[in-house]
This record gives structure tokens, sequence and C-alpha cells, in this order.
């Protein structure tokens, strides 16, 4: 038996950079961390005493005999990757999926790194990333960016740059003290709606290529200050939470599924109870509210946000791992 545990991103800045279609062209970043919330997958060879050769159980159960016969597409298209046979997977999460986590793409990669784990190999975190790009946008052909894969499998407070040649993972020098007053500064609420990030990306009607790839470079240019804002110990962390702002009404603008009436009037409210800045987490439509909120007033933003759930959390390093790891015999057919 196999247990892979594998975190859940926030992503600050750049985010639509991260598209294969801008980035072969242009170049892209972004800024995000993953946090203490994570996706666990298990996974073991099912015992052949059933009628059945594959049994999963995530949302919903399902038990087949021929691969093919697999709704779940990410599990489908991974088995056949990577040419398992005869599994039982089961998948648990900390938080809700369609959520503007990244949760779809870290349970690939968790995956990924269980199948790995299962067939006594092992894999770096870059080329995890890479397959679980390949698993999601080639092969089930969602539609996305490719930050949530590289996080998921890294972990940690990084900026990603994205080019031709593919991606390099920078990790923030920043203090200890000062990362800590970050993530004490930072409150998350969720907002109830959830949606695929690759719905989002369908509707998502943007006025013309020229429009959307200049908003997208203002939003590029946003990593760099962002990240200087964090590594100077002399410039004003409250400078981080401005520029959120910034951020998210830009973002806005790439496209009329971004967000909602009732996401912007949840934003309104938390910025007139005191917050400095926020945006919502992932491609839009719902999901997550973070807001970037002095210490003093952390009390009255979360008075006003009390019809939604608040989510304590903590900035973590580990990026996806394996648990448990009990190897077992096995014989194929």
């Amino acid at each position: 038996m196999i247990i892979t545990k594998t975190p859940f991103r926030m992503s600050f800045f750049g985010g639509g950079t991260d598209l294969e279609d801008y980035f072969k062209e242009n170049k892209g970043a972004v800024l995000s961390t993953t946090f203490d919330k994570y996706c666990y997958v298990n996974v073991r060879h099912l015992p052949r005493f059933f009628d059945y050769s594959t049994e999963l159980s995530y949302s919903k159960t399902e038990r087949v005999v021929d691969i093919d016969d697999i709704q779940h597409p990410a599990i489908r298209e991974a088995m056949k990757m990577l040419d398992m046979h005869e599994i039982r997977l089961t998948y648990e999460a900390d938080l809700p999926a369609r959520s503007g986590l990244g949760t779809s793409s870290s349970f690939a990669v968790g995956m990924l790194n269980a199948f790995y784990t299962l067939k006594g190999k092992y894999v770096d975190k870059k080329r995890l990333a890479n397959e679980a790009i390949y698993l999601e946008r080639v092969r089930c052909n969602e539609l996305g960016g490719w930050q949530d894969q590289i996080a998921a499998s890294y972990g940690g407070f990084n900026r990603i740059n994205f080019g031709a040649d593919g991606f390099e993972v920078h990790p923030i020098i920043i203090s200890p003290e000062r990362k800590k007053q970050l993530n004490q500064n930072l409150l998350m609420f969720f907002t109830g709606f959830t949606r695929f990030s690759s719905d989002v990306q369908k509707a998502n009607i943007i006025e013309s290529p020229d429009d959307r790839n200049a908003r997208l470079k203002e939003i590029y240019s946003l990593v760099e200050e962002a990240e200087g804002i964090l590594t100077d110990k002399y410039t004003d962390l409250d400078d981080f939470g401005r520029l959120l702002d910034c951020t998210w009404k830009l973002k806005r603008k790439t496209g009329f599924s971004i967000s909602t009436s009732s996401i912007d009037r949840l934003y309104i409210r938390g910025i007139e109870a005191g917050a400095i800045g926020g945006k919502l987490l992932g491609a839009g439509g719902g999901g997550f509210l973070i807001f970037y909120v002095q210490p003093e007033k952390q009390e009255n933003v979360r008075k006003a946000m009390s019809d939604l759930m608040y989510i304590p959390f903590e900035f973590e390093n580990g990026g996806t791992r394996v648990i448990h790891y009990n190897p077992e015999a096995y014989e194929p057919i």
C-alpha cells in the first residue's frame, strides 16, 4: 500500500501568464505558495477475489473490469500512461474540489507519485510536474495553465518562470520572520461557489487577443514588483496587500467569467471592513477569497465575512511526498 500527501496552492500574482499559448510567445511568471491543506491518494493492488479488477473511490465509487470504462478521465489516462492494472485507489482531501486551489492538479501529481512508487520507481519533482501537465492538458484535453502541477510537485513559496523552453522554479528568499508576518496578515474565506477551472477558461470570452495579451503583460509585471516587496526587508509589507488589489482588478478584466456580482459584493465588503487588498484564488467563478489584513483590523473583517467559512492556514514547503510505503509482491496476469 502507498499513500501520498500533496499540498494545495494559492497563487498571488501572474495567473494567466502560465497558459502555454501565451508564454510560448511572451514571458510568463507566477508567484505562489503551497499551504497546509492536502489531498491524500491511497493506492494498492486489488486482490483477485472480485468480479472487477479496478476499484476507485473519490466523490463517487467506480468498479470496472476494463480500464477504458473508467469515467474519471485523469485516473483512466494515468493508468494507461503508466500501464497500471488491478488497482484500488482512494482519494481524500482537506478542502473541496473545484475551489480555485489547484485541487485537480494536486490530485494528478499525488496519483502519479503513488503509481510510480507502487511500481518501485523514484521520480523527481520536475518529472512529476511535467507528466501531470501532460496528463491534464494533453491526454485529458483540459484547458488551463501549468502553475498548479508545478506548485503541487515542488511545494514552498516560489516564483515560477515560464518560457519557450518550459519552466524554472525559484524559491522566494525571505526571512522567516517576514514570511510569518505575511502568513498572519492573510485571511482566507470559502465563498461556497465551486466550478471547474477548465469550464471557466472556456467561458471567458476575451474582446481580442491583443487586449488579452496587454492585460497579461501588466499582470506579469506585478510578479517582479511583488517579489521585490517580499525580499526587500526595508519595504512596507502592506504594499503586498495593495498589489493584490491591483492584480485582482486586472484579472477581472481578462474574462467575463472571472468574477460574479456575488463575489464582487463579498470582495467590496472585505475591503470596506479594513482589508488592504485581496483576490479570488484560481481561474475564477468561485472558490476561496483571500484578503491581506493588518492584525488590528482582522476582527472587523472576520465579522464582516461571518456568513462565509473562515479557513486558517500556514505556508508549507514539502510538496508531494510519500507518507506510507509498504510495497507488495505483484505478478501481473
